[in-house]
């Protein structure tokens, strides 16, 4: 392990400067951190947003058992995850999306196997959930020890914003159209490990979704869903991989365009939709963009229908 990343309350990141400092750490400035410090090749870095703390370099593991668990967490958890978290290492497959919440590119869903020796090899890469990485190069390294850890028993589905746009006006809601994703990766999962007795998932809408598709194809296993389950490593794997095909994409159709497509819905992507909209025609956005979004009726109120208010999925 070369990196570790945690949350922290107020007190605790005060609690880890005074260890810092205890132990001969140097502090150095560093944008965006509360504190920065290294000594050797070890450096800890406590962020602004969170906070949370990022540990990289050599003797991460030591650090994380010896210092910041006893002293500062007060838990210890690396190296008992078996004992906290037992199913974990049992078979299953983790399934995760990206670019759902995105207004360009597309919705890819992923999944990957897990066991006992899987699991310990993809914490040994230093998985962890998608959205606690920011530098796309890390989540490029990551996705490929993960395709080797896991033996091939991984799968992407990546749909494309065109039949994005087809599937979801077949199936006019956008939880029916993730489980027919969610489906489709288990699927082809249960190709490559027909044993595998059950899959895990965040929790986005009623599991009897992705049961009704599955079972339409002949296929069965147990489908679990939870709240934050890119705590399980499986799920987590998945979420690095998704975001993967989902970067990539963007890169890609970005060189081709000439036009940097950015994430998320944001003013600055309403903005390069009106451009595009108005050097290409409406139609290109149906090619790049997931058009049932508000941003397709703001950049051409004419050629897209609002969308009608949005309505929370409840249990």
């Amino acid at each position: 392990m070369n990196s570790y990343t945690h949350a922290l309350t107020a007190e605790q990141a005060t609690k880890l400067r005074a260890v810092l400092e205890e132990l001969g750490f140097e502090f150095a400035p560093k944008q965006y951190t509360l504190f920065f410090a290294q000594k050797n090749k070890l450096s800890v870095a406590v962020y602004e947003k969170g906070p949370k703390v990022l540990v990289q370099g050599k003797g991460v593991e030591e650090f994380i058992q010896f210092e910041l668990e006893p002293k500062v967490l007060g838990e210890a958890k690396l190296g008992y995850e078996e004992v906290h978290s037992p199913e974990m290492f049992e078979p299953h497959f983790g399934v995760d999306e990206s670019g759902k919440g995105d207004f360009f590119g597309p919705l890819v869903i992923a999944g990957v196997y897990a066991d006992r020796g899987i699991a310990r090899k993809l914490m040994d890469e230093g998985v962890q959930d998608s959205k606690r990485i920011s530098s796309d190069a890390r989540i490029r390294a990551i996705a490929d020890a993960i395709r080797k850890s896991s033996m091939g028993l991984s799968d992407v589905v990546l749909i494309g914003p065109a039949k994005y746009n087809e599937l979801y006006e077949n199936f006019g809601n956008l939880n029916k159209l993730l489980a027919w994703g969610h489906a489709r990766v288990i699927e082809n999962l249960l190709a490559k490990k027909p044993d595998c007795p059950r899959s895990l998932s965040d929790q986005f809408a009623d599991a009897r979704l992705i049961e009704q598709s599955l079972f339409r194809h002949g296929q069965k296993i147990q489908i679990q869903q939870r709240p934050r389950a890119e705590s399980d490593i499986a799920v987590a794997a998945a979420s690095i991989l998704a975001r993967e095909g989902f970067i990539n994409w963007l890169d890609r159709e970005s060189k081709k365009l000439g036009v940097r497509l950015d994430r998320g819905a944001s003013p600055a992507v309403k903005a390069t939709a009106q451009k595009l909209v108005e050097s290409k025609g409406p139609e290109i956005l149906r090619q790049l963009a997931k058009v049932h979004f508000r941003t397709a009726h703001a950049a051409a109120p004419e050629h897209f229908s609002e969308p009608p208010p949005r309505q929370e999925w409840r249990r």
